[in-house]
């Protein structure tokens, strides 16, 4: 009995230093080689000043900009720590009257925009923080940051059209655009009107 007990810890021990500390460090490293800047976050840096991740939506809430999804992680939302969708089924009163009041909202910020509101604007993801949108729900918005920003609409359409990303594989997923990265060049190509703050 004695035999087979220290043989079972040998293998559990052999089995928690290969599995459990040399394949997770072998793994890491070996995407800190092939993929070094996504394998760090794909963190977004401005002069020296961390302003996110090209892999996670935040708020923006200043109409000079884009906005993203809506978001169910955590209390406030765009928590990354606590990733989630809101669970709650296409029956549900609370959900029902969350996307009446966004739609209120996205109408009233968006007086000049093509009806109906793009579904996405009014949904959150199933992680809560989903940074990317249709090329369609980014357009639907050109008037209300064009007006803000004081350009033509055209002129945000074609940035939008810039930072449209294809399918991967050329199958998998849809066209999409980052809204963190759209927003930094929005910045860059047209600076907000110094009334605007973010």
């Amino acid at each position: 009995m004695k035999g087979q007990a220290m043989t079972a810890l040998r293998m559990t021990l052999v089995t928690l230093i290969l599995t459990g500390i040399a394949y997770p460090l072998a793994v890491t490293g070996l995407a800190r080689i092939l993929f070094p800047w996504q394998s760090q976050g794909s963190l977004v840096l401005r002069g020296g000043r961390l302003l996110g991740s090209e892999l996670i939506g935040q708020r923006f809430e200043n109409p000079a900009y884009f906005q993203g999804r809506p978001s169910a992680a955590g209390a406030a939302g765009y928590d990354a720590a606590a990733s989630s969708g809101s669970n709650l089924g296409p029956t549900s009163k609370p959900l029902r009257d969350r996307v009446a009041a966004e739609v209120a909202r996205l109408k009233a910020e968006n007086p000049d925009a093509p009806r109906p509101v793009p579904i996405e604007l009014v949904t959150t993801s199933g992680s809560g923080l989903d940074p990317h949108l249709s090329p369609k729900a980014a357009r639907w918005q050109a008037r209300r940051v064009a007006a803000r920003r004081g350009v033509s609409v055209t002129d945000l359409e074609a940035l939008i059209d810039e930072h449209v990303e294809d399918r991967d594989l050329a199958l998998l997923g849809e066209p999409r655009v980052n809204v963190l990265l759209l927003n930094l060049d929005l910045d860059r190509r047209f600076p907000r009107r110094s009334a605007d703050s973010r």
